[in-house]
């Protein structure tokens, strides 16, 4: 079977090699993977960009892939072959809060990823694909719907009556985006060009800003919400963004800290985050379980991931990495196994 791996660490040394096919032990399943999607994270891994807490060698990348189960150890119950399944980013946290021990084990930093044509799952490590549910959809879901997910519902609470404000149109940007306006949010986006504004009006988007034409755009948010300010901001840029997102928070308002892509140091007026009562909270992929509701609710009401045009296979991985660096995309980066 075809697999992609990266030894020593690099993008440059990507590669893909034929392993031999894997077999399920007694508690495991074995997926014939078909889709799997790009996070920016990905990008980190595969330079070694988290050090100590990856593999820094012989490291198959990628965390968020779906696909069939093709065999199953003979101890396993709660799966069979035909089954349509997706991985989890942290296998090890099935439920509750966040824990160390449970969130070390990932796919595709400490553990190898799915950028594989077969790979072998713990049983309790996958979720089932529904139905009304595409195959390459739910490649998407595990690492960035799962974060926005987690921001916006679990932790974020969204709901009729509060504003939540977005930052540009990439994969956790447009799942945060879908996810508050079925709860019923009211939505402002920051977009780069009027053509990313009219996709973001198009899934339920209020309000639009660009932000590459209005330096102070956390002011003019500010304004468009009649000066009662943003409840919740999901912050995907870092640095660069972290300063207008407070210029727009209202009182007691919530950042989700998620994303990093703009540099990961910002300098915080310390003094107006105390006498304003703001949040700041790091998010993540959530749990199994978490994993679970937010399936349900893609079901339920009939959210479609949005998916970047652009093609790639596995063969094509390190085109599909570049493509994703040089923030070319809209919506989610898939690549067909």
């Amino acid at each position: 079977m075809k697999a992609a791996l990266v030894d020593p660490i690099g993008l440059d040394n990507l590669k893909i090699i034929d392993l031999p096919d894997p077999e399920p032990g007694d508690h495991e399943v074995l997926v014939r993977l078909k889709y799997a999607s790009l996070n920016y994270r990905d990008i980190l891994t595969v330079n070694g960009g988290y050090g100590r807490m990856q593999k820094q060698e012989n490291l198959i990348p990628l965390s968020d892939g779906a696909g069939e189960v093709i065999a199953v150890g003979p101890k396993v119950e709660d799966w069979k072959v035909g089954d349509r399944v997706m991985s989890c980013f942290f296998p090890d946290w099935q439920a509750g809060p966040m824990r160390s021990e449970v969130v070390r084990t990932n796919l595709g930093g400490m553990n190898d990823g799915v950028a594989v044509e077969k790979r072998v799952f713990r049983a309790d490590a996958l979720v089932a694909v529904p139905d009304s549910v595409e195959l390459r959809d739910a490649a998407t879901l595990p690492c960035a719907a799962a974060t926005a997910w987690n921001a916006v519902i679990e932790q974020g609470k969204a709901g009729p009556g509060q504003r939540v404000l977005i930052q540009g149109t990439g994969g956790v940007s447009l799942f945060a985006l879908q996810f508050a306006v079925a709860a019923g949010a009211e939505v402002y986006c920051t977009v780069s060009n009027e053509e990313k504004a009219k996709l973001v009006r198009t899934l339920g988007a209020a309000h639009t800003v660009n932000y590459r034409e209005d330096e102070d755009w956390g002011k003019s948010i500010m304004k468009l919400s009649g000066g009662r300010g943003i409840d919740h901001v999901v912050e995907i840029g870092g640095a660069a963004t972290l300063k207008q997102s407070m210029l727009s928070l209202a009182l007691e308002g919530r950042i989700s800290m998620i994303g990093v892509v703009t540099g990961p140091k910002a300098e915080i007026n310390v003094p107006i985050i105390a006498m304003s009562g703001t949040t700041i909270q790091g998010v993540s992929a959530g749990s199994r379980h978490s994993l679970q509701r937010l399936v349900h609710a893609i079901s339920y009401h009939k959210i479609k991931p949005v998916i970047d045009e652009k093609r790639f296979t596995l063969d094509s991985l390190k085109e599909a990495l570049q493509y994703l660096d040089k923030r070319m995309h809209t919506g989610k980066v898939v690549i067909e196994i």
